[in-house]
């Protein structure tokens, strides 16, 4: 269907469809093309996409996904009543290794240069609404084990660890708060585009994409947080050198300030981690699922100790001038 609706609405005939390690792509003509299924999409956040992904082209970058008008000379297309964009990339190789962190800094410099208002996919400010309804949730889940009884050992391990990360998370929240009562944001602490999750693979493994369905309209420092959680969770034994490069490289394009270290801080504080693996484990479908969450959990718990570890010695790792600057400490760690 997908080679049917490129055909039928846009007249391409691709040369090769592939699977790049983030979603179906198809080369034709020498470019790439993306088929985005938007059904489920809002007009104006659509709208505001659009709008950011033509500021980005005007910025000189030449990764973002341009939107492509059909035959008709619209943008979104129907087919079987569901709704569709295909947007186009140049086919640019994929970032790379070791300039990740320096592309991410010239993305955000880019993106805080935006002048309009952006409401549909902004997230500046709500972290602590967010972070405060998944803990009721978790929280939710937790009290109706223990109602049940605990049905399996997964489940017993949950009851068993919830206390230790519902306390770590509200040490998250609390030190966000703190932050955002202390600290005056700079001007680089304005919104940019950010991703919902940035991580190694978000741009492509087999062509650079800055990809407008992935975006988020945030602090910058969401991106470097869920960078550095990703590294951390891949090789937590290793990931010492290629945090510090990775972080040295964005600061020689886009330096943070107190406020974005602390913000970025209270992010990896929230035990996200811990989150989606119980949430993996009550939406999954099979047993094989099930006992992936229970073996991530199980290492996750083990490893409880490292982790402690982890976020005790960030700020030292990441050449944070902590004294200087006045940022606090989170005192049990």
């Amino acid at each position: 269907m997908s080679q049917d609706l490129l055909a039928k609405h846009f007249g391409l005939t691709p040369e090769r469809a592939f699977f790049d390690g983030v979603m179906d792509r198809y080369m034709a003509g020498g470019l790439l093309y993306s088929i985005v299924s938007v059904s489920d999409v809002e007009q104006e956040t659509l709208v505001e996409m659009y709008k950011l992904t033509e500021h980005m082209k005007t910025q000189g970058d030449r990764y973002v996904s341009s939107f492509v008008q059909s035959k008709e000379g619209r943008f979104l297309v129907t087919e079987k009543n569901q709704d569709y964009v295909v947007v186009r990339n140049e086919n640019l190789p994929p970032v790379a290794e070791g300039k990740v962190g320096r592309k991410l800094g010239k993305f955000h410099f880019r993106g805080r240069l935006f002048e309009e208002k952006v409401e549909k996919i902004s997230r500046m400010g709500q972290w602590k609404t967010l972070w405060e309804r998944r803990l009721s949730q978790l929280e939710k889940a937790y009290y109706s084990v223990i109602e049940n009884q605990p049905a399996d050992e997964f489940e017993r391990r949950f009851v068993e660890s919830y206390p230790y990360y519902n306390s770590l998370s509200e040490n998250a929240i609390q030190y966000l708060v703190d932050t955002e009562l202390d600290e005056d944001p700079k001007p680089e602490d304005a919104g940019t585009i950010c991703h919902e999750r940035f991580q190694n693979s978000t741009w492509g493994t087999e062509s650079c994409i800055h990809f407008p369905f992935h975006w988020v309209f945030d602090h910058a420092s969401r991106d470097l947080a869920e960078w550095v959680r990703e590294q951390y969770h891949l090789k937590n034994q290793t990931f010492h050198p290629g945090l510090q490069e990775f972080l040295r490289e964005y600061g020689s394009v886009a330096p943070l300030s107190p406020f974005g270290w602390r913000l970025l801080y209270s992010r990896i504080l929230f035990p996200l981690h811990y989150f989606e693996c119980i949430e993996e484990y009550y939406i999954s479908q099979s047993d094989g699922q099930k006992k992936a969450a229970e073996d991530k959990l199980d290492r996750y718990l083990k490893n409880s100790n490292h982790y402690e570890t982890f976020l005790s010695d960030f700020y030292h790792l990441s050449e944070v001038p902590v004294k200087k600057w006045g940022i606090p400490l989170v005192g049990w760690l």
